[in-house]
């Protein structure tokens, strides 16, 4: 079920502040309401339509995980959908999907040579900064702003990380809780959202920051790790280590953006994760029993592989909570998916037959 927030019959105005207006970290104007952006709606946004009977065109910069799950919904909805990938058989797999794909390489393609983006009316960037760097796209590519400004973008998106607030010692935070990245991946991501909300709102579009949890969902998650029987990665062995891990499926991260497109507030944070930021060893344990569960012949093949958590409580460190209440109040988002149970029972349930253990 996906979230019906826009009536059929109404339209949107987006009035953006004025050029000069100082923006503050959080994500909202000093000394300016947000009710100086004035919030209508686009006619039938859900299915695809905007005004004078014109299509939505949506293009996605970086169609992996997020970018796959959120065109396939938007191509339902009745969107035309364009996107990137670097790989011939990706490429092949998003044409099958209905996409408009396209091979870009984001450190030695040139932008102009994606001609459909011109004429996308939403724009999402899921391509992440590299360290050395920083966002490929606007380090790299001079002509960004023209060849955007070029085309017939209303709505800019960027997908960025909780990870930019950095360790704040199990608090609750929210979007205007100051940032303190830690990582140089981190440092990258937030240059990123402030270059982005910078260029959107030089071009006069809406534009939105999404900070995302860790994202699971369908054939990415802790059952298909413990399925898979796959080692820990470096960084999955951190994480470990950390009291508190914030998470979203991927449905909610879709349900975020296309609430977004619907109702036009500029130059916004939001963190789209779930209710519950439970440790990582708690969703592991749980994913586990819930495979015993549904097939007790495997219970003996579960009970060492090496997802199990190996540290102490003692030397674990706190890290941080985040809050999805903006996302709730402004976006008026209600989650599939409030927690990692709802979120792998769904999965689960999806499963018709015992997985192959390797």
């Amino acid at each position: 079920m996906e979230s019906s927030l826009i009536p059929r019959n109404a339209w949107q105005q987006c009035r953006m502040p004025p050029v000069g207006v100082p923006f503050s970290a959080g994500g909202s104007y000093r000394h300016v309401s947000s009710t100086l952006v004035t919030v209508a709606m686009t006619r039938s946004v859900a299915e695809g339509v905007r005004d004078e009977g014109k299509i939505n065109r949506l293009f996605v910069l970086g169609a992996g995980f997020v970018g796959r799950y959120v065109s396939d919904r938007f191509i339902k909805q009745g969107w035309h959908v364009s996107g990137t990938c670097t790989s011939a058989p990706r490429k092949r797999e998003l044409q099958e999907m209905g996409l408009e794909a396209f091979l870009f390489d984001a450190i030695s393609d040139k932008l102009r040579s994606l001609h459909a983006l011109q004429e996308a009316t939403h724009l999402l960037i899921s391509i992440p900064p590299i360290v050395g760097i920083g966002d490929p796209l606007l380090s790299l590519h001079g002509d960004v702003q023209d060849t955007i400004r070029d085309g017939n973008l209303q709505w800019l998106g960027y997908l960025s990380s909780t990870s930019v607030y950095g360790d704040c010692g199990g608090v609750w935070v929210d979007e205007d809780y100051p940032t303190n990245p830690k990582t140089e991946s981190a440092k990258s991501r937030l240059a990123a959202e402030r270059g982005w909300l910078d260029l959107g709102h030089e071009l006069g579009v809406a534009v939105n920051v999404f900070r995302l949890g860790g994202t699971y969902g369908p054939g990415r998650s802790a059952l298909d790790t413990v399925i898979k029987g796959k080692s820990l990665s470096e960084g999955q062995k951190k994480r470990e280590s950390k009291l508190f891990t914030s998470r979203v499926h991927v449905a909610d991260i879709y349900q975020a953006i296309k609430a977004s497109c619907e109702i036009c507030l500029s130059r916004r944070i939001y963190n789209v994760v779930d209710d519950d930021p439970a440790p990582r060893e708690e969703v592991f344990a749980f994913a586990r029993s819930m495979i015993s569960k549904k097939w007790p012949e495997m219970a003996s093949k579960l009970a060492n592989d090496d997802t199990q958590d190996e540290q102490s409580p003692e030397s674990r460190g706190g890290e941080k909570r985040v809050s999805n209440a903006r996302l709730k109040k402004e976006l008026g988002v209600t989650l599939l998916y409030p927690t990692y149970r709802l979120g792998l029972q769904n999965i689960i349930d999806s499963w018709e037959q015992v997985p192959n253990l390797p």
